[in-house]
This record gives C-alpha cells, sequence and structure tokens, in this order.
C-alpha cells in the first residue's frame, strides 16, 4: 500500500473567527512556520489589528472573499449557531480543492447541513480541539494551547482520505493528539466528557449564595471554574446537541439521585461505594 504524502508546510491558511480558539491555532501556525501566510478574517478590524499586533496571523481582512481567495486552508473558529452557514459562505468563494475545517463543539448537525449543501469544489472535514479557556478573545491567544491536546477530526464516507490525511497531519503540526471519530459518536461523547461538566459547573455556581461566596475555597474554584465562559456560546452548544446532553444528564441524575438517598438514609456504605468509584474513574486520566 502506496504512503499517503502530506505537506508539511503551507502556503496560505485563513482563519474566520480569530478570537482564543483561532488566535491560538494562528499562533501556532505562525511560530512553528507551518504556514507562508495566515489570514486572519472578522468583522472587527481593531480585533483584527490585535491579533496581528501579537502574531496570531500575518494579515487581516473583514472581506471574506479577499481572505479566503488563496488559502489552501481554512479553518472557521466561529460560535457553533454559525459554523455550518460560513463553512457554506467559504465554499462558494474559495478557489476549487480548499480544505475547509472548522473548531465547533457540536459536530452532527454541522457535519450534516454542510454535506446536504456543499458542492464539489471544495472539502469539509469537521474538527474539534478539545482544548480552550473560560477566557474570550484573541489577547488570550496560547501557541501552545493545542500541544497535547486532542482534537477529534469526524470524517464521513463522502472524505476524501488524502486530504483526511492532510488535516490531520496540520493538527499533529500544532502539537495535538488525533482522533477519529463519526459526527454522532462525537456529540454523543462530548455531551458527557465536555458539555455536562460545563452544565454542572454552572449549577453548582448558581446556586451558591452570594454570602457564602468569602467562603470558596480550591474545591468550589476548580469545579466551577468553566462556569465563567461565555453563556450565550454556552447556549447554543447545548441546545446544538441537546439529545445527547439530556441523556448524560439523565444518567448524572441517576448517580446524583443514589448520593442524596445515601445521605438521607445514613447508608455510609452506598455512600463511600460512589465515592470510591468517581475516584477510581479519575484517576484513569492524567492530569
Amino acid at each position: 500500500m502506496w504512503e499517503i504524502l502530506v505537506r508539511k508546510q503551507w502556503n496560505t491558511i485563513s482563519i474566520l473567527g480569530v478570537g482564543l480558539i483561532g488566535g491560538s491555532i494562528g499562533a501556532a501556525i505562525c511560530q512553528r512556520k507551518i504556514a507562508k501566510k495566515v489570514v486572519g478574517i472578522g468583522r472587527s478590524a481593531a480585533r483584527l489589528r490585535q491579533a496581528k499586533k501579537i502574531g496570531a496571523v500575518t494579515s487581516t481582512t473583514t472581506q471574506l472573499e479577499r481572505g479566503v481567495a488563496e488559502a489552501d486552508l481554512v479553518i472557521v473558529c466561529t460560535p457553533s449557531d454559525h459554523v455550518a452557514e460560513h463553512v457554506l459562505r467559504v465554499s462558494q468563494v474559495c478557489a476549487p480543492n480548499t480544505l475547509i475545517t472548522d473548531a465547533g463543539s457540536v459536530k452532527d448537525e454541522i457535519v450534516s447541513q454542510v454535506e446536504r449543501t456543499i458542492g464539489s469544489q471544495a472539502c469539509f472535514i469537521g474538527s474539534h480541539p478539545l482544548a480552550g479557556s473560560e477566557k474570550t478573545g484573541c489577547q488570550f491567544s496560547d501557541a501552545d494551547l493545542l500541544v497535547d491536546r486532542v482534537v477529534v477530526v469526524t470524517p464521513t464516507r463522502r472524505t476524501d482520505q488524502h486530504q483526511l490525511a492532510e488535516i490531520e497531519k496540520f493538527w499533529q503540526l500544532l502539537g495535538a493528539q488525533v482522533i477519529r471519530m463519526t459526527p454522532a459518536a462525537h456529540d454523543r461523547t462530548l455531551a458527557t466528557t465536555s458539555h455536562l461538566p460545563h452544565v454542572v459547573a454552572s449549577a453548582l455556581a448558581a446556586a451558591t449564595p452570594a454570602h457564602d461566596l468569602p467562603c470558596t475555597a480550591t474545591g468550589w474554584r476548580d469545579t466551577t471554574r468553566i462556569a465563567a465562559g461565555d453563556a450565550e456560546l454556552w447556549r447554543q452548544i447545548l441546545l446544538g446537541n441537546r439529545r445527547h446532553v439530556l441523556k448524560s444528564l439523565d444518567r448524572f441524575e441517576k448517580v446524583l439521585n443514589s448520593i442524596r438517598q445515601a445521605i438521607e438514609q445514613d447508608h455510609g456504605g452506598q455512600l463511600r461505594k460512589t465515592l470510591a468509584t468517581g475516584k477510581k474513574i479519575r484517576d484513569l486520566v492524567a492530569d
């Protein structure tokens, strides 16, 4: 079997949406010299200037057609509600054979919507970098954000294997570990490992009376850190993956109810068993 040859440097990579994720990807590309040019595309000229100033991109534009005209690769890093729309817009104005990917936290609906509409002039492969922060904006960009982090790519039966190898190699050049999943499997898994934790963190923060806050310590702060994330962004993610999030909530509520019952009934053995199960699973994940 012939090995698929992939490039180690691109001519032009365009990033639509240069916030925390887009800015971090751009900064990583620039520092590692993965592309000769990195074009930042957005609505705010001021924010784009800031992205260029901190080295996240090499040039900027507020005009989509100009921004993707020479792109070999376009990365759509806009909020989940708009990713499919933006991918389709990019596919209509980019050069033939341009590879398009994204950084959206929900994949099934995005990939399905794009594949129903996109023409043959461009290829889209969904991606989701499992990295980020509760902070927003390119000023918090980190060129090492993806180092030793997982990026899930979600090919389908329509995906060209050479282009899949190209996008996987791209993420690896940024320091990431790449996992392939179907769009549906991604959404089912991330509902538990990413979306549910945000719900739990937000619920815990919302349930804490303000007068108790002076007594918060590392436990409360560590558990609720992600609740500081952008509320509108997370509204989109949770509703975009509602079916799987609800199933994850069902499983979580069952465990939570068992803890409640053990406490109510003074059932120390059952309480210890549940806590031990949680510790065992947590210990399997390296920090």
